[in-house]
């Protein structure tokens, strides 16, 4: 298996962090319920080895922000993180 796009976004609520898996339904996903404080590296390291996988080698989280409308400013923005990971070792994905 090559490399895969883990994602983790919040807006305002809580947060989900998910494999990304074109073509499938389901994606491997993982939540926090909770609105604030942002998880922190060991803590999305954990949730992603509870999913199967590991950060790739080198790859580092990046992040953007958008929003429900991009056209009105005033909308509460999303925050989206986004890093490069792959089946752990002997892990099942």
């Amino acid at each position: 298996m090559g490399t895969l796009t883990a994602q983790m976004s919040s807006d305002g609520s809580g947060w989900r962090l998910y494999v990304v898996l074109f073509g499938k339904r389901d994606w491997p996903t993982f939540r926090w319920e909770r609105s604030g404080p942002v998880p922190t590296v060991a803590e999305r390291r954990r949730a992603l080895a509870e999913l199967g996988y590991e950060v790739a080698p080198g790859a580092v989280w990046s992040w953007t922000e958008d929003s429900r409308d991009p056209d009105d400013d005033s909308t509460p923005v999303l925050l989206i993180a986004a890093v490069t990971v792959r089946g752990q070792e002997g892990g099942a994905a």
